[in-house]
């Protein structure tokens, strides 16, 4: 079992993420309200608007549930800001988080710039679910400081983190990287790199043999769900979890975890295939697996 104790007193008062999608506008919510100045980029700076007015929707939803109280509200918001370029969200943080769609060159890319900006004993992290973290560090003149923040949709309802080092993640990252964590209050876990890492594997398996269910006739999708939820006490069934992550997002990651590792097991169902090519990408389409309102 890895140890995932830190005993590190770094903190971090300076953050930034780059991608203000679902999980980046996610991302930088938990950093803010965990007491960190967020700076949040996204190439379209419109998308990293409506991602702080996204933060700001999900906070009021909190406080009218009684989850995080008004005067936490107003102190996340105001430790939030945009930036218009990647020079300017990273030049002065102590963690930078990238989150931006799953794209081996695009990551690789980004991380290029990232270190040419950021401060040199920045921590620097990588959302990615499921691709390489030695290849997304693979143009860094200091991979040693990059390290895999996988967090959970939506990361600030989801307390979960996987961390992933490299063979060329020294020691000091990876204790700075658990101390994040714990300043974001997340229960940790430590995957050394490989596709997929622990959970991506896991759960993507489970999600496709439900789609070959499916396919067979085996039952509904609802009845396959309970069948999960009911017998094994997941929270959600494998099918209603992948129109939530999309089903194109799924076809992805199980394309590559089938290049990477070989075998039929990872090998992407027809039914997969066929409501992705027919635009059926699950809730942010309307229509998966379920149809959604």
């Amino acid at each position: 079992m890895s140890d995932t104790t830190s005993s590190s007193p770094f903190r971090v008062e300076r953050a930034a993420v780059l991608g203000a999608g679902t999980m980046g506008h996610g991302i930088a919510q938990v950093a803010a309200t965990s007491g960190m100045a967020v700076t949040l980029f996204d190439i379209d700076e419109e998308a990293a608007r409506r991602g702080i007015s996204q933060i700001q929707n999900n906070l009021e939803k909190g406080v009218l549930k009684g989850k995080i109280t008004p005067e936490l509200q107003a102190q996340a918001m105001k430790r939030l800001s945009i930036a218009t370029s990647v020079e300017q969200a990273v030049r002065d943080t102590q963690l930078v988080i990238e989150a931006a769609p799953e794209r081996l060159d695009l990551k690789r890319a980004l991380f290029t710039q990232i270190e040419q900006f950021a401060p040199a004993d920045a921590i620097l992290g990588t959302n990615t679910s499921s691709l390489s973290i030695s290849e997304i560090a693979s143009g860094c003149r200091h991979p040693e400081r990059v390290v895999g923040m996988h967090f959970f949709n939506p990361p600030y309802i989801l307390q979960f983190l996987e961390l992933i080092r490299t063979e060329q993640t020294d020691d000091d990252a990876l204790a700075k990287a658990k101390a994040i964590g714990e300043q974001m209050n997340r229960d940790l876990i430590v995957i050394n790199d490989s596709p997929g890492f622990a959970t991506s594997r896991l759960g993507l398996i489970l999600g496709l043999e439900a789609m070959r269910m499916l396919e067979d006739g085996v039952g509904s999708a609802e009845d396959i769900d309970r069948a999960m939820e009911l017998g094994y006490r997941h929270p959600m069934g494998p099918l209603r979890l992948t129109d939530l992550v999309g089903l194109d997002v799924r076809l992805a990651i199980a394309e590559y975890l089938h290049r990477e590792l070989g075998g039929e097991r990872f090998a992407p169902p027809q039914i997969l295939r066929d409501k992705v090519e027919a635009g059926k990408l699950g809730r942010k389409s309307g229509e998966g697996f379920y149809k959604w309102g």
